[in-house]
């Protein structure tokens, strides 16, 4: 059965290796509830503490202070082998002498099971790992990707009841990692297991998760679904490191309106009249054209990118924008020096609070 994971008020801090008597904060006051069976990533830049945590849930890092719950057991003083728990490492760490089959039923010979149930649990992984064919290789007859389902059905043949990813997919390519995150989502989906997956990349998290934990110096900036943290960025941080993303400076009119650059723009949110805010637009959210719109600019880069174009511009009396426009093999390209009117969707502007 899957196990809900508590991480409540959890600190790492180590001593400062420039500084003695000085620490360092790897993780401070983390707080995170993962349901049972939910796939939640922990997303940030290298450096910003999620490793660390992860290697806490794990049990490979004591905490400093704070808890760490599977259901209502306390993880903290539990050795990292009697956790109910699996992780799969960047490296793969698969071993070069043993065959795929003997590799994925390593940890089920070292519990001392039935040769029946280990062949049982074998057939049944190989099988939806789509290894099978292959149980009888060696390690360095198989291309990265299949190194990578060897050493993910190592750690599901155990039947944990929490999975653990530390950034599986980054030694491989682009379009085998591309493959492998699909497979990875719809096992854990089928399987059920609650999963903690740690990434730096932003489309990996987007593509995978329920839910994205951003992390940033040792802190959570912000937990949602990729919708949310995408298009409703509680930071500047969360703004930037997802996605790509133009600031704008506006001032709330009324209740209802703020001003963007001289443009009124309907707003919700609690507002006092005159207070400056930060507003974000996602490059994909401006619709250019030569024909009139809010803000006229001059095309300062134009760039094809296949799918859609990517411009910046500079917008009158406002700065340079990002604009990502679509189909631009149908559309045409606006060359550098275009003068051109900038139009953005309303529905995308979110102020940062």
């Amino acid at each position: 059965m899957a196990e809900a994971v508590h991480i409540r008020n959890l600190v790492k801090r180590f001593d400062s290796p420039d500084s003695p008597g000085q620490s360092v904060f790897a993780v401070r006051s983390a707080n995170l509830e993962v349901k049972p069976g939910e796939l939640v990533t922990l997303l940030g830049p290298s450096g910003c503490g999620k490793t660390t945590l992860l290697r806490m849930v794990a049990g490979f890092e004591e905490p400093t202070s704070g808890d760490i719950l599977f259901g209502d057991r306390r993880m903290n003083e539990v050795a990292p082998n009697r956790r109910d728990a699996a992780m799969v490492f960047q490296s793969y760490a698969i071993f070069p002498h043993l065959s795929v089959y003997e590799n994925v039923v390593f940890g089920l010979r070292l519990k001392k099971l039935s040769a029946d149930e280990i062949k049982k649990r074998a057939d049944r992984v190989l099988a939806i790992s789509g290894l099978t064919h292959m149980a009888t290789r060696s390690p360095n007859q198989l291309s990265g990707g299949q190194q990578q389902r060897v050493a993910l059905a190592r750690a599901i043949i155990m039947e944990p009841r929490v999975l653990l990813f530390d950034e599986p997919l980054s030694n491989l390519d682009a379009k085998l990692r591309d493959q492998m995150r699909v497979e990875i989502r719809e096992l854990q989906q089928r399987l059920g297991i609650t999963t903690l997956y740690v990434t730096h990349d932003q489309i990996e998290a987007m593509s995978i998760s329920d839910r994205i934990v951003v992390m940033n110096s040792g802190v959570i900036e912000q937990i949602g679904t990729p919708r949310e943290v995408y298009a409703h960025p509680a930071t500047r941080f969360v703004a930037e490191f997802i996605g790509k993303a133009n600031f704008l400076n506006a001032t709330v009119r009324d209740g209802q309106t703020i001003d963007v650059a001289g443009v009124p723009v309907p707003y919700v949110n609690q507002a006092n009249a005159g207070d400056q805010l930060t507003v974000v637009l996602r490059p994909e959210a401006i619709a250019l054209s030569d024909q009139g719109g809010d803000f006229p600019a001059t095309v300062k880069r134009a760039m094809f990118l296949g799918n859609i174009a990517e411009y910046l511009i500079e917008v009158d009396g406002v700065g340079e924008w990002l604009v990502d426009s679509p189909n631009p093999g149908e559309s045409g390209l606006f060359q550098p020096g275009s003068r051109v009117f900038a139009t953005p969707s309303r529905a995308a502007l979110h102020a940062l609070s």
